[in-house]
């Protein structure tokens, strides 16, 4: 049996086949038979996936085709350290490649702990994908550009959704106050994700506020002084 799902990106055409059929995304093959196209930010363009369902027994058995293989010995390393890492933490899983995309490298971990390497709003997750990188820095040499995203139950784009809708939410209480509205600390990247989910909407502004890494975003009311 065969079935296909679209999404604007990899991911979410997987989440979608996972949600119809009922299953954990690590229970059924997945062919990509349309890629993305990517724009600056977001990714533009559709992805089309086909999903195969062997059935043995009369019950439905499921393995994923789609596996990425580390390419050269930066990204064989790079997956010991981050297994060693979250082992030495006491909260053990297997690291696999998730994504390659240009000089992006997304490293996906499978662990029953997932909730404390997450962390609060995600923050264990950012610490350990900052050592990846420092380590990736460090074995890549001078000539090394690459970026490392570690990311586990699909939590980055899951943040990501959340963002977005927040953003808009608090822009519309914001418009019907006529005023402005301080959200959560976030970090650069989330920061850019609500100032480009705001930047066509008319009555409203954005501007970070604070310092250090984790700065909050000021959404602003145009009519309002505040």
């Amino acid at each position: 049996m065969v079935k296909e799902f679209e999404g604007k990106t990899e991911r979410e055409a997987i989440e979608k086949a996972a949600i119809e059929l009922g299953l954990t995304q690590d229970q059924f093959d997945v062919e990509i038979i349309e890629s993305e196209q990517h724009g600056f930010f977001f990714k533009r363009g559709n992805v089309k996936i086909r999903v195969h369902l062997d059935e043995v027994h009369g019950s439905k058995t499921f393995q994923v085709k789609k596996v990425i293989e580390p390419s050269g010995n930066i990204e064989n390393k790079l997956i010991s350290f981050l297994n060693k890492l979250i082992e030495y933490m006491g909260y053990p899983g297997e690291v696999k490649i998730g994504f390659r995309e240009g000089e992006k490298l997304g490293l996906d971990i499978s662990s029953s702990h997932s909730a404390i390497l997450i962390g609060k709003k995600g923050k264990n997750l950012d610490a350990l994908q900052m050592l990846v990188n420092v380590y990736a820095s460090k074995i890549g040499g001078s000539d090394y550009s690459g970026k490392v995203i570690i990311d586990t139950e699909n939590y980055r784009q899951r943040r990501e959704e959340n963002l977005v809708r927040l953003a808009n939410k608090t822009a519309e209480q914001v418009c019907k106050s006529k005023s402005s509205k301080l959200l959560e600390p976030m970090n650069p990247f989330e920061r850019r994700l609500v100032h480009m989910a705001l930047n066509d909407m008319d009555e409203v502004m954005t501007k970070s506020e604070g310092e250090g890494l984790f700065k909050q975003v000021r959404i602003i009311y145009k009519g309002s002084n505040s």
